[in-house]
């Protein structure tokens, strides 16, 4: 195992960026978040007259371009933040998301006798938007740089805090934004995450120092090297953390990806209540990263906080199963509203446990000139588990009239994780 806990070679990075990047990945996932919820009805209006098929497959597509552009370039931008430091890899995502969240208000206002040109303008924003996007894992990087091993699991918390911030204010601000620039129509979803997005930038060039530590002169390395790849997979715990924050998160998007769906069909929830169910998620996990996680995070090590986090994860998406078993089929609004928001609460609460837990692992375990690179590979892993997830969820909801299914494969995958985690060292 690499022994990453060697003092640096120069001096540590000032703790005053841990703020900075908290606050650009806030403001920038609120722009991520703006679209999120709006997408499927954006893609709808321009899809009118064709097939089911052809409708439901063009949106899962528009939503899994974006992991698929993080998968292949999450790896990539961290080797880059590595030879040429963390800030101007930051930069460049920031400036992208500006452009590509302008590009996607423009498609979203074309007229629909245009419908290919603006599905085209789309497919072209997300896939630009998730290529941005994937600097996320040179902010964990940044984190990394700029806490010791000890606290390493409290500084990675901070991402999943700026997530929670992201989901609970974004689809109440686009919300916000559809109502209040009505002239703009659902265009006004992607301005304001642009106008956001720059406002990410414009702090990061103010503010965001360089963060990143030498400790050995940097490697030559090609832009995509399969070869580093498949021998951070090979390392025995990072391979196994790699691989068991891959099956939760392909669970855990199961869940996310049939949430409105489910809501529709055991409560009868309209879109705009759908906002308030998205909020409620964000501000959950604002609430466990903020306020429990980082508090107590000196007490429990983090394969203690990944088994928590497994565990809770699995019996929250295994109330979900029993909720939507119980429910009716066609009997809208009948479910047990209370029953559903526990069990959401305890699913989200597992994620926000293990989600800054495996990062902080990882990285400790990690030398730290290749800390970019390796959160990279796992931020790829996290990218595809949202690409297959959503699909596979999606494809199985409809097979039974109680759309059981999501949440007992979900559960049976946690479950599989659930009996890996013995095999992780503290």
């Amino acid at each position: 195992m690499i022994d990453a806990t060697a003092p640096p070679t120069t001096a540590a990075p000032p703790r005053g960026a841990l703020l900075t990047v908290f606050l650009v990945v806030v403001i920038d996932l609120l722009g991520f978040a703006i679209v999120l919820p709006l997408l499927p009805r954006i893609a709808e209006a321009y899809l009118e007259g064709r097939s089911k098929l052809e409708t439901g497959l063009t949106i899962g597509f528009l939503f899994s371009s974006f992991s698929l552009m993080q998968f292949v370039f999450a790896p990539l931008w961290g080797r880059v933040s590595d030879r040429a430091g963390r800030r101007p890899v930051l930069l460049i995502g920031l400036a992208g998301s500006v452009v590509f969240y302008t590009l996607f208000g423009y498609g979203a206002t074309v007229d629909p006798s245009q419908s290919t040109l603006a599905i085209t303008l789309m497919f072209v924003a997300r896939i630009g938007a998730g290529i941005a996007g994937a600097t996320i894992a040179t902010a964990a990087a940044v984190i990394a740089d700029c806490t010791p091993p000890d606290q390493r699991k409290r500084g990675m918390a901070l991402i999943g805090a700026a997530f929670g911030v992201g989901f609970t204010f974004g689809p109440l601000i686009a919300f916000g934004a559809v109502k209040q620039f009505p002239s703009q129509g659902h265009g006004a979803v992607g301005y304001v995450a642009a106008a956001l997005s720059f406002v990410a930038l414009v702090v990061a060039y103010a503010l965001m120092p360089e963060t990143r530590v030498a400790g050995r002169p940097a490697e030559r390395r090609g832009w995509l090297n399969f070869h580093r790849m498949a021998e951070t997979l090979r390392t025995p715990t990072i391979g196994l953390l790699v691989a068991s924050y891959f099956l939760a998160t392909f669970g855990f998007a199961n869940f996310e990806a049939t949430l409105s769906l489910l809501t529709k069909a055991a409560f009868g929830f309209t879109d705009d209540q759908n906002f308030l169910v998205f909020a409620f998620v964000g501000f959950v996990l604002v609430f466990v990263q903020g306020g429990v996680y980082r508090p107590i995070a000196h007490r429990l090590s983090e394969v203690a906080f990944i088994r928590l986090g497994v565990l809770f994860m699995l019996l929250g998406l295994a109330g979900l199963a029993v909720l939507a078993a119980t429910t009716a089929a066609g009997a809208e609004g009948t479910g047990p509203l209370a029953g559903f928001l526990a069990a959401m609460a305890v699913a989200v609460t597992g994620f926000a446990f293990l989600n800054p837990s495996v990062s902080a692992l990882i990285s400790r375990r990690t030398d730290r000139t290749r800390q970019g690179e390796v959160l990279g590979v796992n931020q790829s892993a996290n990218a595809m588990a949202r690409i297959l997830g959503p699909m596979i969820g999606l494809t199985l909801f409809p097979l039974t009239a109680n759309h059981v299914l999501p949440y007992v494969a979900a559960s049976g995958l946690l479950l599989i994780v659930l009996l890996l985690t013995p095999r992780l060292k503290g």
